[in-house]
């Protein structure tokens, strides 16, 4: 409850985060029929690089800023920037997006999205930001409960066939939080086996992180990719060396769009000892 993600907006985990979403969303939004896209822990949505806690930090500087001054080829980066752009053309220059809006931006008119957030201040900034689009629904509850209450995905009549959960967690619980979030992929899994699933973590040291690779390895989903970013080694407990997501029924040949692009934010982002990771725990049949 004490999480603000106005201090990290933008940060190296944010490009990560992003560039990966936008992705998911460009593989749903290729095929005709409408998706379901539902963000667990939303935050407010839209946030200042310039206001005081982003300063306070200055995480920006070394995440959207340095990559937007190397200006990389890849497609899915230069994708993600377009993003951004088109946000601080409707915001302001100094405006970040948060998932909520890049979910707005890349999906249609046909779609629904359902977003949650359970700070009181942050949900109802969240809201005030969506109001006027129809296709939003913002849920002041916690986003693991929600998995169990909207999926399977549904807008009235309607039954959605395809679509994606992202679980962007704080972390406050620490390394106990990943049990909290594999326990909603095993619900949601079992509510909308179909669906994509997009769990955010944070690398301090990755040796800590093997327990967990194998529960999730262990899941009922059809296939099971890593996307990690270091921008450090992971030589240190003390502070967030990287990220990473976990992908479950990721698009065909996502592993190959996103390589590229993951080489380029680890050359561009990172410290000497940066890297990137992009691994089948369970390879697609």
């Amino acid at each position: 409850m004490n999480y603000r993600h106005a201090f990290h907006a933008g940060n190296h985990a944010d490009v990560l985060k992003h560039v990966v979403l936008l992705a998911l969303c460009d593989a749903l939004t290729s095929k005709p029929a409408p998706c379901f896209a539902l963000d667990t822990h939303a935050g407010r949505g839209l946030y200042r690089l310039d206001g005081e806690a982003a300063q306070k930090t200055g995480e920006a500087q070394d995440g959207i800023a340095r990559l937007i001054a190397e200006t990389p080829r890849q497609p899915a980066i230069r994708r993600y920037l377009a993003a951004v752009q088109a946000c601080r053309e409707q915001h302001g220059a100094h405006s970040y997006p948060g998932s909520p809006w890049l979910l707005a931006h890349a999906l249609r008119e046909q779609d629904r999205i359902a977003l949650c957030e359970l700070h009181p201040e942050e949900a109802q900034v969240l809201g005030s930001h969506f109001e006027a689009d129809p296709r939003m629904a913002v849920h002041a509850r916690d986003g693991y409960a929600a998995i169990k209450a909207l999926l399977p995905a549904k807008h009235g009549a309607q039954k959605f066939a395809r679509g994606l959960v992202l679980i962007d967690p704080p972390y406050e619980a620490q390394l106990d939080e990943f049990d909290f979030a594999l326990a909603a992929l095993r619900e949601g899994l079992a509510r909308w086996p179909q669906g994509m699933y997009a769990l955010w973590y944070p690398i301090k040291q990755r040796r800590s992180l093997h327990t967990f690779y194998r529960k999730a390895a262990g899941l009922s989903a059809k296939s099971s990719l890593l996307l990690e970013l270091l921008v450090r080694p992971d030589d240190s407990p003390l502070r967030m060396n990287g990220s990473g997501l976990l992908l479950l029924n990721a698009p065909w040949q996502f592993d190959g769009l996103m390589q590229p692009a993951l080489a380029a934010m680890a050359g561009a982002l990172g410290e000497t000892g940066a890297s990137a990771r992009v691994e089948w725990l369970k390879a697609p049949l």
